[in-house]
Order: structure tokens, then C-alpha cells, then sequence
């Protein structure tokens, strides 16, 4: 399936499905401080609030397919580069349903990522992966990301 058959639009009743496929976030290895529930927790409160108060500058975006499936969406988060103050997009989240993966949909929620940043005169699009997460590295590294910054961190106990 090529990635025009896909329908990109703004979430809107979208919560459940959604909020649903957060656990695909910790589906692979984690740094040993990190816990997966915690994660979980985590990254759901976010999305919540992002879907309930619907701040500026965060859009998310739900990928459905030519039956009206709902496959994927996306979190964009306008930002400002720390460097330039430059506008960026920033991919917050990204996540595709399990039995629609190697369909092109992440591939067409970045390539929607990208037109939207160019639409919003951003210079980059900027995304954070776990190390452990290789489908999702090969998907970026695929599409032309490359290490920006690295984040290191070390447990205090």
C-alpha cells in the first residue's frame, strides 16, 4: 500500500484508540532504570492532557486507511530550537497499530510530519527514540534522521 492511501487528519474522538496504543512505546528493551509501567503512566497522562486541553502548538494526528480503519497517529509539538530560536517540529509520538505494521503508515505519518513542519516554516523535525528501540531507529534512519544531541543519563541510586 502506498503511502497515499492513507487519510491523515487532526484526532478528534480519538482518545481510546489512541491512548490504546501507548503500551507500543515500551515494547522492546528499556535502560535498566527505566520501568515499563512508569513509562506507560507516563507517556498516557501526556497524551491525555495534550488530547483533552488541546494546547498550542500540539497537533496530533490520526492515519487511517482506505476502509476508514484508524492505523496509526502521530503527536507534532511546535518548538523552538534552543541553538538558532529558530521554529522546529518535534515528533512527540509516533505509533503504528500491530497488525498494520510494514504498511508504509509510519512512513506516512513522518512524510505528513515533514510537510506539515515545511507548511509551519520550521527549520527542523526533531524526534527522541530509546536506543533499545531498533524498528523505530531503522524507520528514521530510513526516512534521513541522523543524531542530533544525545541524551545521557545515570541512575542517583
Amino acid at each position: 500500500m502506498s503511502d497515499n492511501h492513507f487519510l491523515i487528519r487532526l484526532a478528534e474522538d480519538d482518545d481510546n484508540f489512541i491512548l490504546g496504543l501507548v503500551p507500543r512505546f515500551v515494547d522492546f528493551s528499556l535502560p535498566a532504570w527505566r520501568k515499563r509501567h512508569e513509562c506507560i503512566e507516563g507517556i498516557r497522562k501526556d497524551l491525555s492532557r495534550q488530547l483533552d486541553e488541546q494546547p498550542a502548538n500540539s497537533y496530533v494526528f490520526v492515519a487511517e486507511n482506505e476502509d476508514g480503519e484508524r492505523v496509526g497517529f502521530i503527536h507534532l509539538q511546535k518548538t523552538q530550537d534552543y541553538f538558532t530560536g529558530r521554529s522546529n517540529c518535534h515528533i512527540s509520538d509516533l505509533a503504528v497499530a500491530p497488525r498494520h505494521e510494514g504498511q508504509g503508515v509510519g512512513k506516512a505519518l513522518i512524510a505528513h510530519a515533514e510537510d506539515w513542519a515545511r507548511e509551519h516554516q520550521c527549520q527542523l523535525v526533531t524526534l527522541a527514540v530509546f536506543p533499545g528501540n531498533e524498528r523505530a531507529r531503522a524507520l528514521y534512519e530510513a526516512a534521513g534522521y541522523s543524531v542530533d544531541l544525545l541524551r545521557l543519563a545515570k541512575p542517583t541510586h
